[in-house]
């Protein structure tokens, strides 16, 4: 899978606040803030990642820990955005089994102005090297797919979404807009019973990823420095 952006917000402790050395943070569930307790509202959304090892012939990738984090249905993160400072909702880590893969149960994401919605992970090699950002093997977005974003940001939940969705495009997307086939997940359910999406990602450990970055103003997909006017989070998030 392509490599990009850990945007603005990825509370690895890369570029301001840690959330991988938390305590409880191993979890499936992420729809409950860690220590407050508060539970973000929306759609339901069950996330299943088959985690795959290119360099070991495409073997499950057993032992790999997949910390995923998103926005919650106003287009806030937890840790980062005025208001929720003190939650840790929608963040979390799960370790991949030996059947290659990780399941994650959470909200679908809202659509803040200037992207595609999306969820962000990354990959390391195991559950002890999550403490170091540094330490992953993998960066990257998974692209939520059209039809069913419309339908949910038809929801009370999502006030807004339905705005900032009618001004962009995958392919107009600053992340997604170069390709994104891979980062579209196969998807089920409904708005009334939520919905779960399932994604491969393949890893080459043998190659050396475009470290995506901190993803703040004037930095573009993967992490690399944007041309032109700087950019705001929204944009490279």
């Amino acid at each position: 899978m392509v490599t990009e952006t850990a945007g603005p917000y990825p509370g690895d402790g890369s570029n301001g606040p840690d959330v991988l050395d938390a305590s409880g943070l191993e979890r499936s569930d992420l729809t409950t803030s860690i220590d407050t307790g508060t539970v973000a509202e929306g759609v339901p959304l069950t996330v299943t990642m088959n985690v795959i090892d290119m360099a070991h012939g495409d073997a499950a990738m057993t032992g790999a820990a997949v910390y995923l984090w998103h926005a919650d249905a106003q287009g806030r993160y937890s840790m980062c955005s005025d208001g929720i400072t003190e939650e840790t909702y929608l963040r979390g880590v799960q370790v991949v089994g030996d059947d290659g893969t990780v399941t994650f149960t959470t909200v679908w994401p809202g659509c803040y102005d200037g992207r595609w919605p999306h969820l962000h992970f990354e990959v390391f090699p195991d559950k002890a090297s999550i403490t170091d950002a540094t330490n992953n093997v993998l960066t990257s977005q998974i692209a939520m797919p059209e039809e069913q974003s419309s339908q949910v940001y038809a929801t009370s939940a999502y006030d807004g979404s339905t705005a900032n969705f009618a001004k962009v495009s995958l392919e107009t997307d600053n992340v997604f807009s170069d390709g994104y086939e891979t980062q579209l997940p196969q998807i089920t359910g409904s708005v009334e019973k939520g919905f779960a999406i399932t994604i491969d990602v393949p890893i080459d450990t043998t190659t050396e990823q475009e470290q995506g970055g901190m993803g703040g103003p004037g930095v573009g997909r993967r992490g690399r420095a944007a041309p032109g006017a700087p950019l705001s989070p929204a944009d490279v998030g």
